[in-house]
């Protein structure tokens, strides 16, 4: 009897392959596919891909031109509201409304650089099942080629690390596509889980989704869209005149996922579950606690630095869009309260990539956040407030967040430069 490893199911469900069997032919084949299919990383980028277009294109349709515009329209004016509120200028670029397929396309490559290294763990520690690194088929035994059963063709001679590289990639391409997939049917523009997804910087609305949002709430469509608008513009004028940003938050969330470790027992127990003729039991393989969390001082100091740097970017996003929209949205208030409920609990999408990256994208101190900037305008004016910005070694710390009075009053008399002066 042939011993199928890592796990694996044949075709049907029997021990011994049948080279004969048209199932198993095309089994072999589709995976030969994906295992030869390039990758510039430990994720098979282009599986991600169809996996994630595959489950976005369900309900998803291509906008109109006036759908287009209109979503241009409301970020356009949405940001002319910002303008006397914050002392960061326009960082729209291009405004635009997406369909589900276009957000997947525009932010692949920033999921890319946040996955990889996680990823790259796992792919790691798939090698170390084999006994000696390098091995190829050439170099065993008969006895051994065939203990490996089918999976000995997709090494032949080019080394079996090669292959569990291969496989390994072609699991995380799946998982990610899942969640990609997945996340593009909530997320309501480019910045709507508080990280600057869009490779290009572009300001947009997801249309469908924040349709299907709006019929949840007993509030006209425009003013749904115009608040979510405000969100995205006061978002880009952050990343997009705040330069060091963007690198601080995704490289704190790279330096956390370089910290985890695999449990070993965890993956190949992992292994054991997936079944190749059951997509979802890679995903229910993958979601166990399969990652130790490494106490490292190191590692602490990444959380705390991304968790803090998230919840005053999304503190300082909902202090600015609430003034900006008094006196234009009468549903402002409610529409608040939902986006700081909705940012708290997260969905099954971000839980996904909780189990990816490592850890979970979301603002734990919200509120505290969004009294530090409101405390910060009124003892320093709006100037005084975006000018904190202007240094990474300016911005509050998580002990700050203990006492927003405290910080907003402190060197008040200190002379706070602007963005334009550093």
């Amino acid at each position: 009897m042939t011993n199928f490893p890592f796990g694996f199911s044949l075709p049907g469900g029997g021990n011994e392959p049948d080279p004969g069997d048209p199932q198993w032919a095309a089994f072999m084949a589709q995976l030969q596919q994906i295992l030869s299919t390039s990758s510039t990383g430990p994720v098979n980028w282009d599986l991600a891909r169809q996996v994630a277009t595959g489950l976005a294109r369900e309900g998803d349709r291509s906008l109109t031109a006036g759908e287009r515009a209109e979503s241009g329209e409301a970020l356009r004016l949405a940001d002319l509201w910002l303008d006397p509120i914050t002392s960061l200028p326009s960082g729209l670029t291009s405004p635009a409304g997406w369909s589900r397929l276009d957000w997947i396309e525009a932010t692949l490559p920033t999921w890319q650089r946040l996955c990889d290294p996680v990823a790259a763990r796992v792919v790691d520690a798939m090698s170390t099942l084999l006994p000696t690194e390098g091995l190829t088929t050439e170099d065993m035994s008969p006895e051994s080629v065939a203990a490996l059963g089918p999976l000995a063709a997709l090494a032949g001679g080019g080394g079996l690390a090669g292959m569990l590289g291969g496989l390994g990639g072609m699991m995380f391409g799946a998982q990610v596509g899942q969640g990609l997939g997945t996340l593009s049917r909530e997320v309501l523009s480019s910045s709507d889980i508080g990280l600057p997804l869009a490779a290009n910087a572009t300001a947009a609305l997801v249309t469908a989704n924040l349709a299907e949002f709006t019929e949840g709430l007993e509030l006209p469509a425009e003013e749904v869209r115009l608040y979510v608008a405000l969100r995205e513009a006061a978002h880009h004028r952050l990343f997009g005149h705040v330069p060091w940003l963007r690198s601080h938050v995704v490289d704190a969330v790279g330096a956390y996922a370089r910290g985890i470790t695999v449990d070993r027992a965890a993956f190949e127990e992992a292994l054991g579950q997936f079944d190749p003729n059951d997509p979802e039991s890679l995903q229910e393989a993958l979601s166990g606690g399969m990652f130790e969390q490494a106490d490292t001082p190191e590692q602490k100091q990444a959380l705390a630095r991304l968790e803090t740097a998230l919840a005053l970017i999304e503190g300082w996003v909902a202090h600015v869009t609430s003034i900006a929209a008094e006196g234009r949205l009468p549903g402002a208030d409610a529409l608040a309260e939902t986006f700081r409920r909705r940012r708290a609990a997260g969905g099954p999408a971000e839980q996904t990539f909780a189990t990816l990256v490592g850890l979970e994208l979301r603002p734990r101190r919200l509120r505290e956040a969004s009294q530090l900037w409101a405390a910060l305008a009124e003892h320093r004016g709006a100037e005084g407030r975006d000018a904190v910005w202007g240094h990474p070694d300016l911005i509050p710390s998580g002990s700050d967040l203990d006492d927003p009075e405290g910080f907003a009053q402190r060197d008040t008399n200190v002379d706070m430069p602007g963005l334009e002066d550093l």
